[in-house]
């Protein structure tokens, strides 16, 4: 290689010794633009020079070789591998020219070809609410459908379905992804009930909002996928409940509703029980004022078809029926009470004129029993 008779490097040095002198630079560290072709050819001439001090390599033979193992490097820095739960996005000149699954792949070395890694199989977790921010009115901070104020507490569960769409279509993925998870929580929270989201309806609200915010990242283009299992749509609340200023007070509220509903309870439990009772003895007393009807004019009506009878029976025999007529109502007059019957010709016989026929007859009826 060329010296120069004062020492130092291929460049010379300044007048008086110092640090070797340096090709002049723009501010991106290349070469300058103002450099004319004699110096280029200056260049390259001091540099054959050098490598003609290097055994084996003078003259063209050791330009070539130097320009063929860098060849050859470069070339070697495209070999790369894909494991198996990546996929690689390929960009040639900055734009998208294919995609790689697992296994070793080749690209045209930078700067024409540039390799971008995205594990498509790892599930993300973004945490929304208290569980990041600590602020009065953080992102967790929400209004319900009964102007009540809850603390929503959750996680969201997700994976990158679409590598190209993650990298290129939307810009900072995952805000993006808080955000619309918050917005899809909040439309959630804002059409509940305060007293549902704090108790049955929590797995509802969950799935509700994992569709909705599916939907907006389907809408975005975004290539997030949620995670969605048995247990869990893609969100998972981890807790809801009122503000910590104002949980003493929203604790009296609860507790003056659970008691409201004790007391409706209860009412509803004795309406329920009395009003049937007070059904059946109105249907009772209908039953027996109908039976009591319909046996009185059952009654009367044969009272009145028996006068009928004994009337025509009297038009055909008057003495007849009218001695009848007296026998049965002495006898109805007379069955009760205590009668004595004397015989006229029993003091004649020496025989007391007595017959106690009410104790004979009731003698006869104890035997009869």
């Amino acid at each position: 290689m060329a010296w120069n008779d004062k020492g130092g490097g291929p460049w010379g040095s300044p007048p008086g010794g110092g640090e070797p002198r340096r090709p002049p630079s723009n501010d991106r560290g290349g070469p300058s633009p103002n450099k004319g072709p004699n110096d280029f050819e200056a260049m390259l001439r001091q540099i054959q020079d050098w490598l003609g001090h290097v055994p084996g390599m003078g003259g063209g033979l050791g330009v070539l070789a130097i320009v063929a193992v860098v060849l050859v490097v470069w070339l070697a820095t495209g070999i790369y591998t894909v494991s198996p739960s990546e996929e690689a996005v390929v960009q040639r000149f900055g734009a998208i020219d294919r995609t790689e699954s697992q296994g070793w792949h080749y690209r045209l070395p930078a700067p024409i070809e540039k390799v971008t890694t995205v594990n498509i199989t790892r599930q993300n977790q973004t945490e929304i609410g208290s569980l990041v921010s600590r602020e009065a009115s953080g992102p967790g901070t929400m209004l319900t459908g009964d102007s009540n104020i809850l603390d929503v507490d959750f996680i969201v569960v997700w994976r990158i379905s679409d590598p190209v769409k993650y990298l290129f279509h939307v810009a900072e993925p995952e805000d993006v992804l808080q955000r619309a998870a918050e917005s899809a929580m909040r439309e959630v929270i804002g059409q509940s009930d305060v007293k549902l989201a704090l108790n049955e309806a929590r797995g509802q609200i969950a799935t509700s909002a994992a569709e909705i915010l599916q939907s907006t990242l389907d809408r975005y283009d975004s290539g997030i996928s949620l995670v969605e299992t048995k247990e869990s749509p893609g969100i998972r609340l981890q807790s809801v409940n009122p503000p910590a200023s104002v949980i003493d007070s929203f604790n009296d509220v609860s507790a003056a509703r659970v008691e409201l509903e004790q007391q409706r309870n209860q009412a509803e439990a004795y309406s329920n029980k009395i009003v049937p009772e007070a059904r059946g003895d109105a249907q009772k007393i209908i039953q027996d004022a109908n039976a009591y009807k319909d046996a009185t004019v059952a009654k009367s009506t044969g009272e009145a078809q028996q006068f009928i009878s004994v009337l025509d029976a009297y038009k055909l025999s008057r003495d007849v029926t009218a001695r009848r007529l007296y026998i049965e109502t002495m006898e109805a007059i007379l069955q009760h009470a205590h009668k004595i019957v004397i015989d006229p010709n029993a003091d004649k016989n020496g025989v007391v004129p007595y017959l106690p026929l009410p104790a004979l007859k009731g003698s006869a009826a104890e035997k009869g029993q």
